[in-house]
């Protein structure tokens, strides 16, 4: 069966094809849909109190920026230091798993990207590691 194209549906061909409009390419969208990152991850094993600081500012705003929905901070539990003259990073005082979060807590720029932190992982003796559930940019 043949079916004859209308005038109405010839019309409508001219002028779209007439137009100079770029089209929305469906094809990126949905290929940057896919791509999105749902979980990022950030071990600051070997980093002093200061870069550990800058490092996770930067790496948290970077997260936010890519709508990344939840970061794992690994900050290990402090169990492996030999130093024990210096209490910021001394074994009994876990300093980057301790001093992390409340550096994060204590900066109004970066808790206004933050969701919600996992602070039952940040108390436990067991983990060495939390995680960190950001707000949509």
């Amino acid at each position: 069966m043949i079916k004859k194209i209308s005038e109405k549906d010839k019309r409508d061909w001219e002028n779209f094809t007439s137009k100079k409009e770029k089209l929305e390419d469906k094809d990126q969208i949905l290929k940057n849909k896919h791509n999105k990152i749902d979980h990022m991850e950030i071990d600051l094993h070997g980093y002093s109190l200061d870069d550990a600081n800058k490092k996770i500012f930067q790496f948290i705003s970077e997260c936010y920026e890519k709508n990344v929905k939840s970061i794992n901070i690994i900050t290990g539990k402090g169990l492996r230091s030999k130093n024990t003259e210096d209490p910021y990073s001394s074994s009994d005082l876990s300093i980057l798993k301790n001093s992390v979060p409340n550096y994060i807590k204590s900066n109004t720029e970066l808790m206004s990207k933050i969701k919600s932190i996992n602070f039952e992982e940040v108390i436990s003796k067991n983990s060495g590691s939390f995680s960190i559930y950001l707000k949509k940019n």
